[in-house]
This record gives structure tokens, sequence and C-alpha cells, in this order.
């Protein structure tokens, strides 16, 4: 890989520009809307939807048994320390249980609780149709 010469090909790196501020735009767009509408309708935010969302998925893979909050940290984008914190709050709201690793005592399960799958299936056609709205072709 090389280094982008904005010398070389001004108009490049000014289009190059226009592409991140939009992509930053449009997911600034899209995040307060579901920060706004889950928030308001479900108590959910955005990091709070998206632990729900890999949880349910992680779940229709392999049922019963939560996912390795390693791993989880992982796919929400979110710090460690962040990670915690959003963890803690939503097992304290009842939506998530932490377990420990029978093999390895060190090792976090994080599982859906029922609330947790009910919250997420409610919450599910909102958060869809904002990303349709905001990130589809009219969006």
């Amino acid at each position: 890989m090389t280094d982008f010469d904005p010398d070389h090909d001004p108009a490049a790196e000014t289009a190059l520009s226009e592409q991140w501020r939009a992509l930053l735009a449009r997911h600034a767009a899209t995040a307060c809307a579901i920060d706004r509408e889950l928030g308001e309708a479900f108590g959910l935010g955005v990091s709070e939807f998206e632990l729900l969302e890999r949880l349910r998925e992680f779940e229709q893979e392999k049922p019963g048994g939560g996912e390795r909050a390693q791993t989880l940290a992982g796919t929400v984008h979110l710090s460690q320390s962040a990670f915690s914190r959003l963890v803690a709050r939503m097992e304290k709201a009842g939506l998530v249980r932490r377990t420990h690793c029978v093999d390895d005592r060190r090792g976090i399960y994080i599982a859906l609780t029922e609330e947790g799958r009910e919250r997420h299936r409610r919450a599910l056609p909102v958060h869809r149709r904002i990303l349709a709205e905001t990130l589809g072709p009219e969006g």
C-alpha cells in the first residue's frame, strides 16, 4: 500500500474527503435515529440493540449457551471497559445474564434472557425501518 499523495491529484483527495464526510453524516443520522426511536419506545440505544442483535444471531447458530464476552466485545465496536459497562447495565435491566465458563473459570458467557429476546423481537421492525430510511437508496 502506498501513501496517498494529495499533490498528485487534488481532485481525488477532495473526492475522498467528501466520501468520508458523507459516510460520517450517514452514520450519525442512522445512530441518532436509532438512539431516539429505540430509546423512547424500548429503552435501547445503538449499543444495547447491537448487543441484543449479536446475541440473538449467536443463539440461532448454537442455541442455549450464550457467547463468550471476549468474542462479543469485538462485534459491537466498543472498548473493553465500555463493553463491560454496557453488559452490566443490560444485566441490571434483566436483558442479559452472565455466567462463568465451566471449562475456564476466567471465561464469561453472556446470554439473552427471555426479556432480552422479547425486547429485541419488538424493537427489530423499528430498527430495520430506520436502517431502510437512512441507508436505503433514498436515505
